[in-house]
This record gives structure tokens, C-alpha cells and sequence, in this order.
């Protein structure tokens, strides 16, 4: 009999321990990833945690990449889903130039992004950050700038300063100036972070920017008017490997939350709580998602 008990006792605490092992089983992981500047590791932060707080998937987020890494990335499995821009996709990734029009340009680059990269891309999160170009105050008075054709005629008297990636990807630098046949006097390359500090300072007198940046607020900054229309809509949409979203339609559920909840001024916003009153991006991310009763 007291054998009996013992086989019992000895079967009951193997099968403790196999239903042990097969519940800690680990979980799967899914990359978030991030581009370069505030605005994408606020946005990048803010997936991390949507994930994390609304399913059973594990997170790693890699942040702080150039767009043809982070898009190479989503290409090779290294990341499996990030914030973009339907300007970029349209005109960087898939080397489009022919509309302008936001709804189009959103179309094309959802239906090209799955034919040719079998990349979802979600809906719009509301708000458009677009390239835009800059001068200071005083530059604009001095040469009565008001729209981008007003600065072609005197570009070669001013100094151009923007991010190393703005002055080579085809809906960049080089193919504006061909559009408003200009050419500078001289041109910089700077870190996102450095561009600001370069137009204030005078040692550039026109600068890309963001229409969501903070720092065009705070340094009062002339933005340009596109009068020719170079420039694509920059909706914010988030992109994610179809194998995920078809393995995973609670996530596509989950991250479709965000669609239509961040406008112009609000991005701006948040960008401003980073960049100027040094919160962290995944804070700024964190009260966001808990004043919108996406996170708990």
C-alpha cells in the first residue's frame, strides 16, 4: 500500500511539472522598431507599450535607425513593426512621384507595399508630418521670402543645412531644387538634432523641417509655402510584416487603436515634452496611452 501511494505521489508531481514546463513556455517576440529622431521614438515607445499591456507577446524595441535600415529591416524579419510616413513610403521606398494627392498616395503605397514587400500598412493615426523648408525671421524679411519660389531666386546667396538622408533620397533636396531650379551657396549636412541649433545660430540661413517639430514654435521659424506642390502628404501609418499580422490579428487589432488619435497639434506636442522639457520619449508614450484608456 505504501508503495502504491508512493508511485501515485511520484506521477502526480511529473505531471506538476510537465504542465510547468509547458505553460512557461516562451513567449513569442515581436521587434518594434524605431526610426532616428523624437518623434519616431515617442511613436516607437508607444507600440512597445500597446503590446505589451493588450497581448501576450513579448517586446524588444530597437530604435535610433536610418529609414532604408529600418525598411531593409522589415524586409529581412529583424523588425516586425513600426511607425512610417505615406510620403516616404510613396516617394523613398517605392520611388513614386506622380501624386500629391493624400488619399492616392496612401493607396498606392498600401497596395505596392504588399505586392512587392508583403507589408501591411495600417490606417492613417491622424496626422501629417510633412517636409517642409525654413528660414528664420530675419531672413525672410530681408529677402521678402514667402514661398519656396521666392527663395529659388536667392538661394545662391544663402547656406542649406539638413540631415544627411533629406539630401539624397529622391523625394529629398536634390530633386526640389530641380523643381524650383535653385541652387545654394553651399550645403550642410547635420543630425536631426543639430539642424535647429544651426538655423538659429545663423550658420545655415535655410533648413528642412517637420511640421510636427517643436523647435519651429520655439525658434519662430518661417516655414515656406510649397506654392509648386513638391512635396508628398507625410500621413503617420504603421507598417507591419503580413506574416506577423496574418500569424497575430489581435496585434493588427490592437495597434488599429491609434488610428485617428494624433493630430498635428498633439504629435507637436509630445515632440515638445522631449525635446524641451527633457521627459523620456517612452513617459511622454506611456501618459498618452493612458489618458486615451488604451493602456491601464
Amino acid at each position: 500500500m505504501h508503495m502504491k501511494m508512493l508511485r501515485l505521489l511520484l506521477i502526480i508531481i511529473f505531471v506538476c511539472v510537465l504542465a510547468a514546463g509547458c505553460s512557461g513556455e516562451e513567449k513569442e517576440t515581436i521587434v518594434v522598431g524605431s526610426k532616428d529622431f523624437t518623434e519616431q521614438f515617442i511613436l516607437g515607445n508607444m507600440l512597445t507599450l500597446l503590446i505589451e499591456s493588450n497581448t501576450n507577446l513579448s517586446v524588444t524595441f530597437n530604435e535610433n535607425m536610418a529609414s532604408h535600415v529600418i525598411f531593409s529591416a522589415m524586409g529581412t524579419g529583424l523588425v516586425d513593426v513600426y511607425a512610417d510616413y505615406t510620403g516616404t513610403i510613396y516617394g523613398y521606398y517605392l520611388n513614386r512621384s506622380e501624386s500629391k494627392d493624400a488619399q492616392e498616395v496612401y493607396d498606392v503605397s498600401a497596395r505596392d507595399l504588399m505586392e512587392r514587400y508583403d507589408i501591411k500598412m495600417l490606417g492613417k493615426l491622424g496626422f501629417n508630418n510633412s517636409f517642409n523648408i525654413a528660414v528664420r525671421q530675419e531672413t525672410a524679411a530681408e529677402f521678402n521670402l514667402r514661398t519656396i519660389s521666392d527663395l529659388a531666386e536667392v538661394s545662391h546667396s544663402l547656406i542649406y543645412g539638413g540631415s544627411a538622408e533629406g539630401q539624397s533620397r529622391n523625394d529629398g533636396l536634390p530633386n526640389l531644387k530641380r523643381h524650383y531650379n535653385m541652387t545654394f551657396k553651399r550645403e550642410m549636412v547635420f543630425h536631426e538634432e543639430d539642424r535647429y541649433a544651426a538655423i538659429y545660430n545663423d550658420d545655415v540661413q535655410v533648413s528642412e523641417v517637420y511640421s510636427t517639430d517643436a523647435q519651429i514654435l520655439v525658434h519662430d521659424l518661417v516655414v515656406l509655402e510649397d506654392d509648386k506642390n513638391y512635396y508628398p502628404p507625410y500621413h503617420g501609418v504603421i507598417l507591419i510584416r503580413n506574416e506577423v499580422a496574418q500569424r497575430h490579428p489581435e496585434l493588427v487589432e490592437v495597434l488599429r487603436k491609434l488610428e485617428g488619435l494624433l493630430t498635428d497639434d498633439i504629435m507637436r506636442g509630445l515632440n515638445y515634452r522631449v525635446d524641451f522639457l527633457d521627459e523620456h520619449p517612452r513617459d511622454v508614450a506611456e501618459s498618452f496611452l493612458r489618458e486615451n484608456n488604451l493602456i491601464k
